[in-house]
């Protein structure tokens, strides 16, 4: 793990190097400046500090800086799983009457990738993310993956550091908010749903994708996927991700099936 001097010393925007001897004067000040700014935006008392800057450690950054280390992809994969039984708990115990399908469509709204980028963006996460400058270009490009990405690190570092309640109550304030105002973020439509129904009331095969290229550094890729109905390509599409260039290559198709 990077020191944490230069961790925060990158979030401050502060490139001076730092006398040793002012070092540990240095590093609690750039803690306590930044350390409680991101705790005013994310609403939590942070106790573990290395646990956040994991959180918020993008591979790009060890990459750039040389610097041996884990970034934050193992939290956002655990922090995936607690979004989504938080949000899960809360639509099955406040909606008794929903169907399960309606509860699956509606918990994926919640959690699709453009709606974690809209959180993200209303704590200011971009600003806390330690990335490199191609990573960062990227998002301001409208790339959606690293914000969503560290959104769900983000869940599982206050998971690890204060239990799943506090978790939970980050999880409703941000996510669940959006569905008590009535303002669910549907992004796309999912167009993948939409092309499988379609086939299924033609008496079509299954919609098949497939990855027919890769492009791109690993922090900044861009697939591209073609959707099959009976053996037959009808669209393709590309994308940040799997799922996007999946939902690109449905709603080609069914513009060329409608």
């Amino acid at each position: 793990m990077i020191r944490l001097t230069e961790i925060f010393k990158k979030l401050s925007g502060k490139r001076e190097e730092i006398n040793p001897n002012d070092q540990e004067a240095a590093q609690k000040n750039l803690l306590k400046t930044n350390i409680k700014k991101f705790q005013r935006l994310i609403g939590y008392s942070i106790h573990n500090q290395d646990v956040f800057v994991q959180a918020l450690l993008h591979r790009s950054f060890l990459q750039r800086m040389s610097q041996p280390g884990h970034s934050n992809e193992r939290l956002e994969f655990f922090g995936d799983s607690i979004l989504n039984l938080i949000v899960a708990e809360y639509l099955y115990h406040h909606y008794p009457d929903a169907e399960e399908g309606e509860l699956t469509k509606v918990r994926s709204r919640l959690v699709n990738r453009k709606a974690l980028a809209a959180y993200a963006k209303e704590i200011k996460l971009s600003d806390f993310i330690l990335m490199s400058t191609s990573a960062a270009q990227s998002i301001g490009k409208g790339a959606d993956t690293i914000v969503a990405d560290t959104f769900e690190a983000v869940i599982a570092a206050m998971y690890l550091d204060g239990g799943y309640e506090a978790a939970r109550r980050f999880v409703e304030r941000q996510v669940m908010s959006t569905l008590r105002k009535g303002s669910v973020i549907t992004a796309d439509e999912n167009y993948k749903s939409m092309l499988l129904e379609y086939a299924q009331s033609k008496g079509l095969s299954v919609p098949r994708y497939a990855i027919v290229s890769e492009k791109g550094p690993d922090h900044d890729r861009t697939f591209t996927v073609e959707v099959t109905l009976d053996n037959v390509c009808r669209g393709s599409g590309s994308g940040k991700n799997k799922k996007e260039a999946e939902q690109a290559a449905a709603s080609q198709a069914l513009e060329s099936l409608l």
